[in-house]
């Protein structure tokens, strides 16, 4: 499986402010690249964290993108992938609606009525990891139901969790010219940090997008 990790920080390395809300940090050009992502994509992932923050619907805006995608013979919109150890998604959230497939990645210890309750909503769980989810076995599974490019759009402790296991095999991130500050906004690797073998990257791309600067890394 291809792992693409796409994000948007400010010039201080912030997802979003202190109060975990959206923050618009990029423009229309960077808008319409981050389409074409998905769309290439067979699934777009988040952590339950951005579900809660910003009920996110992941699906396609352009319909030119939509109509090349079931010209192709797949579905209209890519599958869409929650990482929720403790089955945490409301079951109202967008992302449950029956525009695309969505995958709810839960551990062993999601509660059993947390569990039945998104199955009931529309979700198809896929159960890895004892107290939180095993990224490797659950990424496995994913494979298993075809998925091969997964694109991963947030947040800060899904990107770390995948570095950390050594899942990610490409980096887009879009530099926006704004500062946002506080020690604690979410940034782009979260969780517990390195301290030792950090994870180094190779800089393939550098392009003005926007008001900002794109950059594309090899993991």
């Amino acid at each position: 499986m291809h792992v693409h990790v796409n994000a948007a920080a400010s010039l201080d390395g912030k997802l979003s402010s202190r109060r975990r809300e959206q923050v618009r940090i990029s423009g229309d050009d960077d808008f319409a690249r981050v389409d074409e992502i998905r769309a290439a994509a067979d699934a777009v992932a988040v952590g339950v964290g951005t579900v809660l923050a910003d009920d996110p619907h992941l699906t396609l805006d352009d319909p030119a993108l939509v109509a090349a995608r079931e010209d192709r013979g797949d579905p209209p919109h890519p599958a869409r992938v929650v990482a929720d150890s403790r089955a945490r998604t409301p079951a109202d959230a967008r992302i449950l609606d029956d525009a695309a497939t969505t995958y709810v990645l839960v551990s062993e210890a999601a509660p059993a009525d947390r569990r039945e309750a998104l199955e009931a909503a529309g979700a198809e769980l896929v159960v890895a990891g004892e107290t939180r989810v095993s990224l490797p076995d659950a990424l496995e599974a994913l494979e298993a139901r075809g998925v091969d490019r997964l694109m991963v759009e947030g947040g800060g402790e899904l990107i770390f969790s995948l570095f950390e296991a050594g899942l990610v095999d490409e980096l887009t991130l879009y530099v926006g010219s704004m500062v946002i500050g506080g020690r604690d906004a979410p940034t782009l690797a979260d969780g517990e940090g390195f301290v030792a073998d950090f994870p180094r990257l190779s800089l393939r791309v550098v392009e003005r997008v926007d008001d900002g600067v794109l950059l594309t890394y090899d993991c």
